[in-house]
């Protein structure tokens, strides 16, 4: 039995396909749209690395945010129906720390590089020190 790649290894050797071998040999409108394609491959492998663990911490904290079980979806949901009520806001134990990591983890995988970012991070790491 042949061990295959995984989707991982498979999306990073396209990446690297498009940056170091097709890039250097396109100009303009395609240059550009080969950047685009290899910058939404990086944000693939990113969710993949990180959206699984991401999204079971997200349901944890509803859970306990919330009280009650459910998919991450129906969670979310009830969240906005609760934030929308008034019934749960800014003032809420662990509602804004709960806001702040979903907004960390969503930069994480589409702007790691963000600088905006990056001094969050620093800033969190601080706090937590």
């Amino acid at each position: 039995m042949q061990d295959q790649p995984s989707a991982i290894e498979l999306i990073e050797a396209v990446t690297e396909f498009i940056r170091n071998h097709a890039m250097p040999q396109l100009q303009g409108h395609a240059a550009f749209h080969a950047r685009v394609a290899a910058n939404a491959l990086d944000i693939v492998k990113r969710e993949m690395e990180i959206g699984p663990e991401a999204n079971q911490q997200e349901r944890t904290r509803l859970m306990a945010l919330l009280g009650r079980d459910g998919t991450l979806d129906e969670l979310n949901r009830a969240l906005c129906g609760k934030i929308r009520t008034g019934e749960m806001g800014l003032d809420t134990p662990g509602l804004v720390d709960h806001l702040w990591d979903i907004t960390l983890t969503k930069l994480a995988i589409d702007q790691p590089k963000y600088s905006g970012y990056l001094r969050a991070l620093e800033e969190k790491h601080k706090a937590n020190s």
